[in-house]
């Protein structure tokens, strides 16, 4: 069952695409493989204190991505293969890192003191 344990919606992204973000990082993870069953709509927006419609929200785009398999009626589950990994993992490693090079601009750091700060941290 795919988790959502250490969920907590914060910052200006709506709640529905977090939870987006939190499923593609645990595929990126390793938590979440192939053929995990996600929590039903009601349960998960019951979990996570969310209106159904959220839930609903992120599992469409999930279901529109072909990251998820759903009936109606019928549970849902997770449809992962190694394209899918390595598109998910190649979306997410731009989205950061253009997240990390925008708040280092905003901080007033050169391209040199990033590239040094980076390297600071990298070991």
């Amino acid at each position: 069952m795919v988790s959502f344990e250490g969920f907590a919606a914060s910052g200006a992204l709506p709640i529905y695409l977090q939870m987006v973000l939190h499923i593609k990082r645990g595929v990126i993870a390793g938590s979440i493989e192939d053929g995990d069953e996600l929590p039903s709509r009601r349960v998960l927006s019951a979990l996570l204190g969310v209106n159904p419609n959220t839930v609903q929200k992120a599992y469409r785009i999930l279901e529109d991505e072909e990251l998820i398999q759903s009936r109606s009626g019928a549970k849902s589950y997770m449809l992962l293969d190694d394209e899918k990994t390595a598109r998910i993992r190649a979306e997410l490693t731009e989205h950061d890192a253009r997240a990390a090079v925008t708040a280092m601009k905003q901080m007033g750091l050169s391209k040199d003191d990033a590239v040094a700060l980076i390297e600071k941290y990298w070991g």
